[in-house]
């Protein structure tokens, strides 16, 4: 087998470090070497083999069997190949990564994709509070890549996001794109209150209108904006409601930003 799978035998007591299992860790390891990893536990370490089933050889692809929402750091500083993840995982979902993609089958928590600068997150079901946003003391969240969420988000998506985009096909929680620095965001179901708190730059695209928008964003009209085109064109290969949005004839209704924050980010809403 070229693909490394890992099966989860129960689960874990503690969260567990995942981190460690990436392409750079894991290329030209044979199997006994894999299986004898230590991965972090609380204040402990174990072996990779005393919590999963080890089968296959890692050539670019890890799938991860039976996972759940105690399983830390999947995919984190991940920077080629392909990981699959059949469950839900913990937080810090592809933190840091800047290459390779990710698919997870199942719910992801908090901090997915913070810092992250290239690459692809693809999730099939919900993602917790802090979606591509910034640590605790980090400057900046998310710097680039894509990220593609089926299902909802939570809380303060893309606070301190600074490049990158994140697709949400269904709601998002309360203060959205708090803070952003720039890159893109778009929801398609309902955003939760103050969407844009903080924002100095960036977008947040809205299918649905939202009486909660702070009152630091100027209403600019309903107008085309020629970019929409660009942006909707890129996403015609992703498997997604995005992918089907019309390219021509885009009107959006443009608030402008927070202006207690220099005003430069917008918050547009599909007309």
């Amino acid at each position: 087998m070229s693909t490394l799978c890992l099966t989860l035998r129960e689960q874990p007591a503690q969260r567990v470090d995942l981190s460690p299992l990436t392409a750079g860790q894991l290329m030209g390891k044979a199997l006994e070497h894999v299986a004898a990893l230590e991965l972090a536990t609380g204040n402990r370490k174990v072996r990779l083999d005393s919590l999963f089933t080890v089968s296959g050889t890692f050539a670019s692809e890890l799938e991860i069997h039976g996972s759940c929402d105690r399983l830390d750091g999947i995919g984190a500083g991940m920077t080629h190949g392909r990981i699959i993840v059949a469950g839900d995982t913990g937080a810090f979902l592809g933190a840091g990564m800047s290459g390779g993609s990710l698919v997870v089958r199942g719910n992801v928590g908090a901090y997915a994709g913070t810092g992250m600068q290239g690459g692809r997150i693809h999730v099939y079901g919900s993602a917790g509070d802090f979606l591509a946003a910034a640590r605790p003391g980090e400057s900046h969240g998310m710097r680039g890549g894509l990220v593609l969420v089926d299902g909802d988000a939570g809380d303060r998506v893309g606070d301190r996001m600074r490049r990158g985009m994140v697709l949400i096909e269904g709601n998002a929680g309360d203060y959205c794109a708090s803070r952003m620095v720039a890159g893109t965001i778009a929801v398609w179901g309902n955003v939760g209150t103050m969407p844009g708190l903080g924002m100095r730059r960036g977008t947040l695209l809205l299918q649905r209108p939202s009486s909660a928008l702070p009152p630091t964003f100027n209403d600019c009209g309903v107008y085309p904006l020629n970019f929409l085109t660009l942006l909707v064109r890129s996403w015609r290969t992703l498997r997604s409601k995005y992918s089907n949005l019309p390219d021509s004839g885009l009107r959006v209704r443009r608030f402008m930003g927070d202006v207690a924050n220099d005003g430069r980010g917008e918050i547009l809403v599909m007309a």
